[in-house]
């Protein structure tokens, strides 16, 4: 582990996360204020510490915290003065786990705690809490990881001040020292490594497509809006993609998200997701005059129809997917009775066709294409004569995503797959790497890596399911140099040019 020197200004405060750190680098006592502060820096610059975190208490400024609550500082502002924290996600996401209540944000170094105007000025200017030392001892961290988790002792409406709320010290005091294992296990993740992005990665033709038709709709509703309150609202059944993000952008622009239709408004506008819905859907929206917009992706839409063809034929339809996705659900919906699911190998010898020479199979276009293909052999082998379709089902963004990420798992100590834990497309990424042989784990963000999970590994392969947006990449990219210098290769096995049009409802919008 590389030489780890935790910086705290009082005693207190440095015995409490010495208890945590129970040996795991030094802790050094750095004096109260700007002056120690600044004498503590020179110390820093000259030492032999590869890290450096700083911890002790501090006076929070925005509301909803409470003193024990820990503060990670994304950014340190000081006079004249900013540094960034980039590893404070992946500190802030363990010290979670670990059940203390966390908070991410700006801390700014100030001159006096209980200056009620410099409190407000640094509020003004977006920081959640103040403290006297940060700015300054990191200017003598500059080039080495590092980090700021700073304990709230007061509160505006709990000054330390005030004797009856000394509790609010002891409250930090204890947070400090449950701190202490989060930031030897943080030194023990830092480290130089190289990063293989896999190409291609994140959103899909179909995911763009679902996306800009949510905007779209909410930007016609608005243009539109005759009502004296606003727009009107622009619903959509299910989420428009699977992935919690997407999802909480199109809120925050207004969306109404909704699981079934009888949540919404007769004659309102209504988005059907990228996933499909069933005839039985459709047929409701019809009943109660909803305006439907439809975001089917339109490989789903294949699959649909050839369901549709394969089941008027005659034919037992194997539906080959998981139970419960909302594709699923779908495509079983257009032929009931003649579509059967099969999720696993074993559910082949469950089929009962009324006759046997006439069995057909489509797919869930975000399988897994290796394990979808050991079920297609066993239904093959037990009905020679089924058909399948014509192209296959399994869309090519899922086969890329799948084959880029199996290249850079060869090269890879763990994988890190972003995407939702309901996104079929991205658990089948992580699967995909773990049949390569290398460990895999889905994240919906940074604060979902667990430091124990880098702690060894030089090299970190990052890809993104076909639902989670290009951001998240850049911000894991980021996350992982806060914990040293990172050298960022790219593996691409294809290049994807493909668009697809949209429904005429939202064209011109």
């Amino acid at each position: 582990m590389t030489r780890l020197a935790v910086c705290a200004p009082l005693r207190l405060e440095a015995r409490a996360v010495r208890r945590g750190l129970d040996g795991d680098g030094v802790v050094l006592r750095t004096g109260f204020g700007a002056r120690r502060s600044r004498a503590q820096a020179e110390k820093l610059r000259g030492g032999d510490a590869g890290l450096v975190a700083i911890t002790g208490t501090c006076g929070s400024l925005a509301p909803g915290l409470e003193p024990g609550d820990l503060i990670v500082a994304t950014e340190v502002s000081g006079p004249g003065i900013s540094f960034r924290c980039p590893s404070a996600p992946l500190v802030a996401g363990e010290l979670r786990r670990a059940g203390l209540r966390v908070h991410e944000g700006q801390i700014a170094t100030v001159t006096g705690l209980f200056d009620a105007g410099e409190r407000a000025r640094a509020a003004a200017r977006g920081a959640v809490a103040v403290d006297m030392e940060s700015s300054y001892l990191l200017a003598g961290a500059v080039g080495r990881p590092a980090i700021v988790v700073r304990a709230v002792s007061d509160t505006p409406q709990r000054s330390l001040l005030r004797p009856a709320t000394v509790t609010g010290g002891i409250a930090a005091l204890r947070s400090l020292r449950l701190a202490g294992p989060v930031l030897a296990r943080w030194a023990a993740a830092a480290g130089s490594r190289q990063v293989l992005l896999a190409g291609p990665r994140s959103f899909c033709a179909g995911v763009e497509r679902a996306i800009e038709i949510v905007e779209r709709a909410l930007d016609g509703a608005a243009a539109d809006a005759t009502a004296p309150d606003g727009a009107a609202p622009v619903y959509v059944r299910k989420q428009i993609v699977h992935n919690t993000h997407v999802v909480s952008g199109l809120e925050q622009r207004g969306a109404i998200f909704v699981d079934e239709l009888s949540q919404v408004p007769d004659g309102a506008t209504v988005v059907f997701s990228a996933h499909g819905v069933s005839p039985a859907v459709r047929s409701e929206a019809g009943r109660r005059s909803l305006q439907t917009v439809d975001a089917t992706c339109p490989l789903v839409a294949k699959v649909h129809a050839e369901a549709r063809r394969f089941a008027s034929d005659g034919y037992l339809v194997a539906l080959i997917g998981h139970a419960g996705h909302e594709e699923v659900d779908g495509t079983l919906g257009e032929a009931p009775g003649a579509v059967a699911l099969v999720q696993t190998v074993e559910d082949v010898a469950l089929l009962r066709p009324a006759d046997p020479g006439k069995v057909a199979y489509v797919m869930q276009t975000t399988l897994a294409a290796d394990e979808a293909g050991v079920i297609v052999d066993a239904l093959l082998e037990r009905f020679p004569a089924a058909r399948g379709p014509g192209s296959d089902d399994i869309c090519y963004a899922t086969t890329n995503r799948q084959l880029a990420v199996r290249a850079i798992a060869a090269e890879s100590d763990i994988v890190l797959v972003a995407g939702s834990a309901n996104s079929s497309n991205s658990r089948r990424l992580v699967e995909t790497a773990q049949r390569a042989g290398t460990s895999a784990y889905l994240i919906d963000d940074t604060g979902d890596i667990e430091l124990d999970w880098l702690t060894g590994a030089s090299t970190v392969g990052i890809t993104a399911g076909a639902s989670a947006p290009p951001a998240m990449v850049s911000q894991i990219v980021a996350a992982l140099a806060g914990l040293g210098p990172v050298d960022v290769s790219e593996r691409v096995l294809a290049t994807e040019s493909i668009r697809f049009g949209l429904p005429k409802e939202v064209r011109q919008a």
